[in-house]
């Protein structure tokens, strides 16, 4: 986990350092990249020398705050090195696989109540992270709970990376109306306010004049899929309390990221394609890691 997020972090910092052309911000996300890793990094040595609980917990939380602020970084990263969607091309493939547009066909079929149902189901997002993160922690399964956290960030870093290749804005901005999404699929009490919530965690102003141009280019592949599938499958694999809440959620999230316009149908099964690579490579690469951090630890050192 510690490792791949350091690895991550210096990756960014130096597409950051290559575009600084292009990226206003560089100087300043060089700096917030080399100070997250670097405060890291004192932390691991902290914990090694003088072992303290608050640490401790600091050190396996901290996923949670960094992937909130690296989303944050790419909004300021990918649109200004790759300003050209790749929306017309996913509006194609998604034509040429079913014939109609799937978000205008499923438009047919919309209803308030199930309105509400999905975009609360879609607003859980990282909370069924945290979930069923909590569950292992709490019974002091740190073995899975590592493990997870681990695919958990790494299934985030190789969808991050992708952006920068295909970014996309989603069909709520190019195949319908954004603004008037409320009124052509309007919920029951909550999903207005919801809604707004996600808007503004993509840093959409409310009320924005042009929001297309505010948007996060995070389309292409569907994180909300690829994310709540590993997910599912870790509820599953660990036999959690929770698995149950988490996979009928996860349905009704990853069928919500069609139904509310977020996604094209491409997105999706780019997303599930994505979620096989990050189960498939994540493991053996977790294994080897470590392998060799046993190894290194066996090395006595000198001086």
């Amino acid at each position: 986990m510690d490792a791949v997020t350091v690895l991550f972090l210096l990756l960014l910092s130096l597409a950051n350092l290559l575009f600084s052309a292009r990226v206003p911000q560089w100087w300043l996300l060089i700096v917030l990249n080399l100070s997250m890793g670097g405060v890291l990094l004192f932390l691991i040595s902290q914990l090694r020398n003088h072992p303290s609980s608050v640490l401790r917990f600091f050190r396996h939380w901290y996923p949670v705050a960094l992937t909130l602020v690296v989303f944050k970084e790419l909004y300021l990263m990918v649109h200004p090195i790759n300003p050209n969607d790749f929306d017309a091309i996913f509006i194609a493939i998604d034509r040429w696989i079913f014939g109609v547009d799937p978000t205008l066909w499923l438009s047919q079929w919309a209803h308030p109540l199930l309105t509400e149902v999905l975009q609360f189901s879609y607003a859980m997002f990282y909370f069924l992270f945290l979930i069923v993160a909590w569950e292992l922690y709490k019974g002091k399964r740190m073995d899975d709970f590592q493990c997870g956290i681990f695919l958990v960030l790494y299934g985030f870093y190789l969808s991050y990376v992708v952006y920068f290749f295909f970014p996309a804005v989603g069909p709520r901005f190019t195949l319908h109306d954004f603004e008037a999404i409320d009124t052509e699929l309007p919920g029951l009490f909550f999903t207005n306010a919801l809604r707004d919530f996600v808007n503004s965690a993509e840093s959409i102003p409310l009320n924005a004049v042009n929001p297309v141009d505010f948007a996060q280019r995070d389309v292409f592949p569907s994180g909300h899929t690829q994310l709540t599938l590993v997910v599912i499958l870790l509820a599953l694999r660990f036999q959690l309390k929770s698995r149950h809440l988490i996979l009928t959620i996860g349905i009704l999230l990853i069928f919500s990221t069609v139904y509310l316009r977020y996604h094209y149908v491409i997105d999706v099964i780019a997303g599930v394609i994505f979620m096989f690579i990050t189960v498939w490579t994540g493991p053996p690469l977790y294994r080897w890691w470590n392998r060799r951090r046993e190894h290194w630890g066996k090395i006595p050192l000198q001086g």
